[in-house]
């Protein structure tokens, strides 16, 4: 089997880079000839259909990136497998989508919202992103590199150290962990609560919201925000530098740092919604927040970055779910249970890091690739 991967090449730090680059080093080392691509480069794209001439040409993205993985190739005759993520709404491309054999998804919940938006669910198979556990793995306290990152963010050796890291921390769900450590405080041991964000211009907006929740909060001074690029060299010791990984997203559609978190024998907080409840286990692996509230909303406006040409308004007949918030009081809940008990911290990381190898591993995602695709579109 031949396999052309469009995905973001060179690979970033970031989600989907991550996705595409585990899953043509997965496929390579299972015996597939495959090769990446930048998804929004057709020339250098067109260049690889012409000589390699692949089985199958992957596209990972959204739906708004259909035009790059999907109708570009689809003009040179390939067969094309788009890898998708959800936004919440699938709001263009259904006649396309509607048209493939095989349509990969990266949770339930996604095939779920596909469904929901008309995409008919007979040509949707759900893989999982893989997981590096290579790389990700557990590390004790006195390992150089993770104690260096613990003494860069200023959290000594006695001192709980809760993690978040996103593009931004509240879509995550920090200002929820922050509502219930400020509910704690008096009651838990000394503790740092770190945020890892990206650099960038909604980023330094939203930074200034959180951090003046913090202030008010009352607890600015056990909070400490990181707002830089890095590498994935540097993103599994910083998983293994924190006690807790605390994210119960708004919006997920698998959480890979998540389970990377779990591969590094870390106990997780999330949410009891959308892709945590294929990748996380209640009271196993992990503990589930239940749903507090669904925002919702009654219409949206798509364009530029979405695959649309022209900006306009779309009006739902009933209102859709856009994010979900966590129960404050359950994460709190949680919170102190782990923060007081260092055996329950370990008993559960040490049970994340087997489900993750046992399910996640990027091998374990390559071969089951090859097994869909095989299966579907008849290529061996």
């Amino acid at each position: 089997m031949k396999v052309l991967v469009l995905t973001e090449y060179p690979p970033s730090a970031a989600g989907l880079a991550t996705q595409g680059q585990l899953l043509c080093r997965g496929l390579s080392e299972i015996g597939v000839d495959v090769h990446p691509v930048h998804f929004e480069s057709p020339q250098e794209k067109e260049w690889y259909y012409r000589w390699f001439q692949p089985d199958v040409v992957v596209g990972i993205g959204f739906w708004g990136h259909v035009p790059h993985l999907v109708l570009h190739p689809r003009q040179f005759g390939m067969k094309c497998v788009p890898w998708l993520l959800a936004d919440g709404y699938v709001a263009a491309h259904r006649e396309v989508l509607n048209a493939l054999p095989l349509i990969l998804v990266t949770s339930k919940w996604v095939k779920e919202v596909y469904i929901r938006d008309g995409i008919r669910g007979d040509n949707i198979e759900v893989l999982p992103v893989g997981c590096d556990t290579d790389s990700f793995v557990p590390r004790g306290a006195d390992d150089l590199k993770v104690r260096s990152i613990r003494e860069a963010l200023g959290v000594t050796d006695g001192q709980i150290m809760i993690l978040t890291v996103g593009g931004d921390a509240a879509s995550k769900g920090a200002q929820e962990v922050m509502q219930a450590l400020a509910l704690l405080d008096a009651e838990l041991p000394d503790w740092r609560y770190v945020c890892k964000v990206w650099p960038q211009p909604r980023t330094v907006k939203q930074n200034a919201i959180d951090l003046q929740l913090a202030a008010d909060l009352g607890i600015a001074s056990k909070i400490v925000y990181s707002t830089n690029v890095v590498s994935q060299n540097f993103m599994p010791y910083l998983l293994a530098a924190c006690d807790i990984y605390a994210a119960p997203s708004r919006l997920e559609g698998f959480g890979m740092i998540q389970v990377e978190a779990n591969a590094c024998a870390k106990p997780v907080i999330a949410i009891d919604a959308m892709a945590f409840l294929d990748t996380m286990i209640h009271g196993e692996t992990a503990f589930l927040a239940k749903v507090a509230e669904e925002r919702k909303i009654t219409e949206v406006v798509f364009g530029e970055g979405h695959g649309i040409d022209n900006t306009h308004r779309i009006v739902f007949p009933s209102p859709r779910t856009a994010e979900f918030r966590a129960s404050v009081p359950d994460i709190a809940k949680y919170l102190l249970a782990l923060m007081r008990d260092s055996g329950l911290r370990r008993r559960m990381g040490e049970a994340g890091r087997k489900h993750v190898v046992e399910l996640f591993d990027y091998r374990q995602v390559a071969r089951r690739f090859v097994q869909v695709v095989s299966e579907r579109l008849g290529i061996q």
